[in-house]
């Protein structure tokens, strides 16, 4: 809920009933051995225009889908990724958010669908690696390891989140960096991550390869 109540604070969306949501949340996941449970909050009914004036009572939406199932083709086999020429915006009021304007994601899973890449590679404006179109992203080379910086652009996953934890308490060596796209060409090996994953080995980038599974291998029994 960590993450909700972030979002909710920095948008000046009223705090819902925590107590409340989890009930609901459990309510719908009843009986279900592997789905997704979603959970959006929206800022409530107002007037027209973009005041949030009279937003007082938020809107909460519980949600229940099945579970993507090509993700665990994805673990076995890696993914591919290609290069989206669609960039983010940079913003740091919105930076991190898991908010609902996606409009840049659309654009890019519309580009992503005329290749034969699993995933996107997202830049943003000023051409810094940032994330994919629905993904965080890792690389390693050597014993150190890289992840973007998202105070600008990008999304702060909940998985991204727990694997710095993870790498911060081992011996690994993380840092959150700006990087050009070529320092992924330098890269070891490279993995995605988000929620439902919840790790996926990078198998090649516009036809650059990347055969190495070490630190995947090491993270993915604590994901």
């Amino acid at each position: 809920m960590t993450r909700l109540l972030e979002g909710c604070e920095r948008l000046a969306i009223p705090i819902p009933d925590i107590g409340v949501l989890r009930d609901e949340m459990r309510l719908v996941g009843q009986g279900q051995s592997r789905a997704i449970v979603k959970v959006i909050i929206t800022r409530g009914v107002g007037k027209r225009g973009y005041s949030i004036e009279g937003c007082d009572t938020p809107t909460r939406i519980v949600s229940r889908a099945l579970y993507p199932t090509f993700y665990d083709e994805w673990r076995e086999r890696g993914v591919s990724l290609a290069l989206s020429p669609i960039r983010l915006g940079r913003n740091p009021c919105l930076a991190g958010i898991k908010h609902l304007n996606r409009l840049e994601q659309v654009l890019i899973r519309t580009h992503l669908e005329q290749t034969p890449a699993d995933e996107a590679l997202v830049l943003d404006s000023e051409g810094w690696v940032t994330e994919c179109c629905a993904a965080n992203l890792f690389w390693r080379t050597g014993k150190a390891v890289f992840t973007p910086r998202l105070d600008q652009a990008g999304v702060d996953g909940l998985m991204r989140r727990h694997i710095i934890r993870l790498l911060n308490q081992s011996s690994w060596r993380l840092s959150e960096i700006y990087a050009p796209v070529s320092a992924l060409e330098e890269a070891d090996e490279i993995f995605i991550c988000n929620a439902l994953m919840p790790l996926v080995p990078v198998r090649e980038i516009d036809g650059h390869a990347y055969a190495s599974r070490e630190l995947y291998n090491y993270l993915i029994p604590h994901c």
